[in-house]
């Protein structure tokens, strides 16, 4: 694909035909009076051309728009801006899909391949925690928390995306009571445990935090991608100091996506756009999770992440009940991330990690576990309160 195609629907009662010319034109050359006339051929390099509209059952409208490549600097800044920039303020109209050229944007540094080579899993999902509760925790308290969770087998672990660099616990000094834990299972059992450290700040100063975190030893970093923008992330992916993996996080997700008329779909913004924005796996909420989402979306948000070898990261809401649904939908190339569903466990946070691992060995994909077919221990405890 060598231009850039884009999919708006549009609802009942909207001229289809007619947005669709006006974006092609007015998204990208724009009008022009008889002085320009004989710069037409130049303007036919970047106009947008409509490519088809389709009417669905229910009435409303789907149009795709092709854009030159000319037209964009190859990011997602200048692409946002030109496919539905100025026109967003029109009135109803929704993206639902983007369909970019291969080249276009970043690959991920590591991705799947590269996050299971640092950490030598090969042949199951990983298992992923986050630092409960949000806030209130003291840098020290973290490191205790790690140190069960990490003992007990955990993958990796992140901070919570409202945790910044805060008076309570600063980042760096989060980073430096953690480090030691990370350290001492290195040395104890060969593992790693990777700590995606949440990195925040000014734009100017959020790039040179990073680079500090890594030097520091962080191995990990969470960007909340659209809070702060996809420029930053792909400053951070590009920059050869930070050789770390990068966990996307959805936060500000449902306010540019979950209006039925308006805004754009989630797949295209955790899916496309991350995809081809530098992430390396990126979190989103699963369907049989603790927030509303359209199991069609997440599906598509999966497949667009794997077709650029990121790690899809269903989230919210997941405990060690879900693992064999989780499964039926993604095999063995996704991440389980859990917040309550470890860190609450009756037995705490390292027999929530081993109730997800006895789920992985004991769960048949899409068959429910039995709770009174299980022997007594972390996962039994588990499904007793969480159920599947």
């Amino acid at each position: 694909m060598s231009a850039i195609e884009v999919d708006y629907r549009f609802p009942t009662g909207v001229d289809a035909h007619k947005q669709a010319q006006v974006i092609a034109l007015g998204q990208t050359v724009g009008t022009w009076n008889a002085d320009f006339d004989h710069r037409q051929a130049a303007f036919a390099q970047h106009m947008g051309q409509v490519l088809s509209v389709a009417t669905h059952e229910g009435g409303d409208h789907t149009a795709t728009v092709q854009f030159p490549v000319a037209n964009v600097e190859g990011d997602i800044a200048s692409l946002l801006t030109m496919i539905f920039g100025k026109y967003s303020m029109a009135g109803a109209a929704k993206v639902t899909a983007v369909r970019l050229p291969q080249s276009y944007g970043l690959r991920p540094h590591l991705g799947i391949a590269g996050i299971r080579e640092r950490l030598g899993v090969y042949e199951r999902p990983l298992v992923m925690a986050i630092f409960k509760p949000a806030l209130g925790l003291c840098a020290a308290d973290h490191a205790a928390l790690l140190q069960q969770v990490a003992t007990a087998g955990l993958d990796v672990i992140k901070d919570d995306e409202i945790l910044g660099d805060l008076a309570t616990a600063p980042t760096l000094e989060r980073l430096r009571a953690c480090r030691p834990v990370l350290e001492t299972i290195q040395q104890q059992t060969g593992r790693t445990v990777l700590y995606a450290v949440n990195v925040t700040g000014r734009a100017d100063q959020l790039l040179e935090r990073a680079r500090v975190l890594v030097r520091e030893g962080a191995n990990a970093l969470l960007l909340n991608v659209l809070t702060y923008g996809f420029s930053v992330l792909a400053a951070l992916a590009s920059d050869p100091d930070i050789d770390v993996p990068i966990f996307a996080h959805p936060a500000l997700a449902g306010a540019l996506c979950g209006a039925p008329d308006h805004g754009l779909a989630y797949s295209v913004v955790l899916g496309t756009l991350m995809a081809h924005g530098g992430a390396d796996a990126v979190l989103y909420p699963a369907h049989y999770g603790s927030l509303p989402f359209a199991a069609a979306e997440e599906a598509r948000i999966r497949e667009e992440l794997r077709s650029r070898h990121l790690f899809p990261v269903p989230s919210a809401g997941i405990h060690p009940g879900m693992v064999p649904r989780v499964l039926a939908d993604y095999g063995n190339e996704v991440i389980l991330n859990a917040g309550t569903g470890i860190m609450d466990h009756p037995d705490g946070p390292g027999a929530g990690v081993c109730a997800f691992f006895e789920a992985l060995e004991r769960a048949i994909p899409g068959q429910a576990l039995i709770a009174n077919q299980l022997p007594d221990g972390p996962l039994k405890r588990a499904i007793a309160k969480w159920g599947v």
